[in-house]
């Protein structure tokens, strides 16, 4: 067995029995800014150097104390000792072992902002800042390892768990990402993008609009994310109800030859990389009285395809171009998207048949820690520029920045 998980999101819960404090957190949750914020005004730089990470609601360690304070008597059972913290991995894991392994690996480690990136170890100051007990926080472990048996009872016989990344690592894993100048956007929820950075960290030379974080092969790799993506779509099917589906979505967009001056700016969970504004907020622009709901589905992929290229610009300002983009998660259904992110980038786009990359890449991890050969041969799309998208882009990013402009909440 292998775990790829949802990165960031948080648990805590009781060692002997499982019990959970209380739901997790989710990743996309703001309800920690303030706290990251008076963190990252007193210790920012700091924090940066040692996680590789900035201080934001997005990371986990303002969640676990977030949880220890909202629950009478939590911490008291904390520096007892009774409650363990962790990921969604280290969760999966404490259920698959019957509570036997509290462990997680180092990509899900170094999202935590609890993570020392050069010394690869949990950093004590890091903990203190953020008032979170040391004791609470799990093993960890290489990527590729063992990670323990499961419980006999749950799937007739103990089988050994060999592979643990987060979501994002092991997609760049399973696109075969293992050297500079290449990377790779998962579109899901949100959109990530990653790229290799080698094997020494250097948080100090990474792009100020980035992160540096582990990788799954035992390197380092930028990243920037887009916090909200396929989310955008989800919001134009629930809310305001433009079409019954995603995929129709993207046909709808498909039917307007352009978005006629409409944009969006898809900031529904505030702006990630390379802003990092938690107060900036969604907005369409250019409405006129002719607007029609393809142009609004149309503004929205490109909205997406759009905050790419920013976290794209921003990657090579660190000195290593990105030849190409590979892609994969499930907005990658939509030949529309997968155009436009062509003609906004000017470069080719790479989607695999296989697009469940990040289940490829556990895969990989777990098979090369059994010994096994990991080929799979797997067919691939290319997407080339046949139109130049520099206009909009630039049109664009005057109404971010006006709607950055605007007082948050």
């Amino acid at each position: 067995m292998a775990i790829a998980n949802q990165r960031e999101t948080s648990l805590i819960w009781n060692r002997h029995s499982l019990e959970p404090l209380g739901p997790a957190i989710v990743w996309q949750c703001r309800r920690t800014a303030g706290t990251a914020a008076a963190l990252g005004g007193s210790y920012g730089t700091e924090i940066r150097q040692r996680s590789g990470l900035r201080s934001d609601a997005y990371f986990s360690g303002p969640k676990f104390a977030w949880l220890l304070d909202q629950t009478d008597g939590a911490r008291e059972l904390a520096e007892s000792g009774v409650l363990a913290c962790g990921t969604v991995d280290s969760w999966l894991l404490a259920n698959l072992t019957g509570g036997a392994v509290h462990a997680t690996d180092s990509t899900n480690a170094s999202r935590t902002m609890l993570w020392n990136l050069s010394r690869r170890q949990w950093d004590e100051q890091l903990g203190a800042w953020q008032g979170l007990p040391s004791s609470m926080l799990p093993e960890v472990r290489p990527s590729m390892g063992e990670f323990g048996l499961t419980d006999p009872a749950l799937l007739g016989e103990a089988l050994p768990i060999l592979g643990v990344a987060g979501d994002q690592q092991a997609a760049l894993f399973g696109h075969g990402i293992i050297s500079p100048g290449t990377a790779k956007c998962t579109y899901g929820t949100g959109a990530f993008v990653l790229s290799h950075a080698g094997d020494t960290p250097d948080a100090a030379s990474t792009p100020e609009g980035l992160l540096l974080t582990a990788a799954a092969d035992g390197g380092f790799a930028f990243e920037g994310g887009v916090f909200t993506a396929g989310s955008v779509v989800q919001w134009l099917r629930d809310e305001l109800q433009i079409a019954a589906s995603a995929p129709e979505i993207s046909a709808l967009a498909a039917s307007a030859d352009t978005s006629a001056g409409v944009m969006m700016v898809p900031a529904l969970a505030g702006l990630g990389s390379p802003h990092w504004d938690s107060n900036a907020r969604g907005a369409i622009l250019g409405i006129t009285r002719g607007t029609t709901p393809a142009q609004i589905a149309r503004a929205a992929l490109e909205s997406v395809a759009f905050r790419v290229r920013e976290v794209i610009d921003e990657m090579e300002t660190g000195g290593t171009p990105i030849g190409v983009l590979r892609v994969d998660g499930g907005m990658t259904d939509s030949d529309e998207l997968m155009q436009i992110q062509a003609n906004v980038l000017q470069r080719p786009i790479i989607r695999p048949s296989m697009q469940e990359t990040t289940a490829l890449g556990a895969a990989r991890l777990a098979m090369e820690v059994a010994g096994m050969k990991p080929v799979f041969e797997t067919e691939e799309q290319r997407f080339e520029p046949v139109d130049d998208m520099e206009q909009e882009f630039e049109r664009w990013t005057a109404a971010r920045r006006a709607v950055q402009a605007i007082p948050g909440d």
